[in-house]
């Protein structure tokens, strides 16, 4: 990439939209401005409609100062991203919410890198291409947001893909990531190649990784359960009837506060996937009713997270304990229900109304190379 850049595209309710990039991209945005261009949302520069030969003149300008600062000049053989985004988003199930990202830095993209939720072409892309601009796709009701950019060999076609869902934190790398697809330009195709293949395969990652979640994290309290287990039986005949909660000591104090560390995964996972649980329709119907204990018992772990009471350690205990052994004791009932569930459909209404910007956290790049204020 040439150190200062500038991409022009045709954005049918802006008309003429250019966006600077490179290593020297401050350099192409001083030339957009004294050209006329003026600098809007998201760091993407459009040129006034009128009057109507203001075009010619801003452009006339633009190849001058472009040829004085040995700038680079492209038109782009597609229509602006921000538009595509628009037009698919308003062809998905939901309500969507679109933005255009410019990464003008080439280093600025490398910021997408650890939250890109992908195990196809995209993830590489991103990683080993350079890649201007993109586009973002959000339903924020259900915490899903896509990535559009344009395929890097096509002239037409884009490639879509997935940011990690919140609560899973950074995505890169994670086996269970869905594969990012091929769209092609026809907003119609696009969507319908969203809805029917990637957004199921999405919901179904989301799936598998929330009961991926959960089942490490009672594993991990199983193994300290084992090992207090171990310890008390070595302290107490095994035959002695079990002690109560209040009255084990420090070690069940302690694994008590461990096993907390590690529940609160489970709170916040478990309810999705039981909630896509359809027990009357598996092999084993009975579980229906250790389920809705289950249900239970995460309400009554959430209640004691969620008070603003201050509780003394032996009371968060008392209060904590039962949803945590019924939940050991059941493991293997919501892991068997679990694999056999299926995320539902996405609604098929599709929202027809224009989106508007949404924000999404992304770290900003080095000091030296931070990115100055769209305002």
């Amino acid at each position: 990439m040439a150190d200062a850049q500038i991409t022009l595209a045709y954005s049918r309710n802006v008309g003429i939209v250019a966006i600077a990039t490179g290593e020297q991209y401050e350099v192409a945005q001083t030339a957009l401005v004294k050209a006329g261009f003026h600098r809007g949302e998201a760091g993407v520069y459009r040129l006034p409609s009128e009057p109507a030969d203001t075009a010619h003149i801003a452009m006339a300008g633009l190849i001058r100062s472009a040829e004085a600062h040995r700038m680079v000049v492209t038109t782009s053989s597609r229509r602006f991203i921000g538009d595509a985004a628009r037009d698919i988003a308003g062809l998905l199930p939901g309500r969507w919410d679109t933005k255009v990202e410019i990464y003008s830095h080439p280093v600025w993209q490398q910021d997408l890198v650890p939250w890109l939720w992908d195990s196809g072409e995209l993830a590489q892309v991103v990683h080993n291409e350079q890649i201007p601009y993109a586009a973002t796709l959000t339903d924020a009701a259900l915490g899903t947001t896509l990535l559009l950019v344009e395929h890097p060999g096509s002239q037409l076609g884009y490639l879509l893909g997935a940011f990690a869902p919140e609560l899973f934190g950074e995505g890169h790398g994670d086996p269970h990531a869905p594969s990012s697809i091929v769209l092609p330009p026809f907003p119609g195709r696009a969507a319908r190649a969203i809805t029917e293949r990637y957004l199921p395969a999405y919901d179904h990652a989301v799936h598998v990784r929330r009961t991926a979640a959960v089942t490490e994290a009672l594993d991990l309290i199983r193994a300290q359960y084992d090992t207090w287990t171990a310890l008390r039986i070595s302290r107490h005949d095994s035959a002695t009837t079990p002690l109560a909660v209040d009255a084990l000591g420090a070690a069940t104090a302690d694994f008590l506060d461990c096993a907390w560390r590690e529940f609160p995964t489970v709170l916040d996972h478990a309810p999705a996937v039981l909630d896509r649980c359809r027990p009357a329709t598996t092999p084993s119907p009975q579980d229906a009713r250790v389920l809705d204990d289950l249900t239970t018992a995460l309400l009554e772990a959430s209640d004691t997270r969620s008070s603003d009471v201050h509780l003394s350690r032996t009371e968060h205990h008392q209060q904590t304990w039962r949803a945590i052994e019924f939940w050991l004791a059941h493991a293997d009932v919501f892991l068997r229900q679990a694999r056999a569930a299926s995320p539902r459909a996405r609604s098929a209404c599709p929202s027809r109304r224009h989106p508007s910007p949404c924000h999404r956290h992304v770290p900003l790049p080095a000091a030296d190379l931070r990115r100055p204020s769209p305002c």
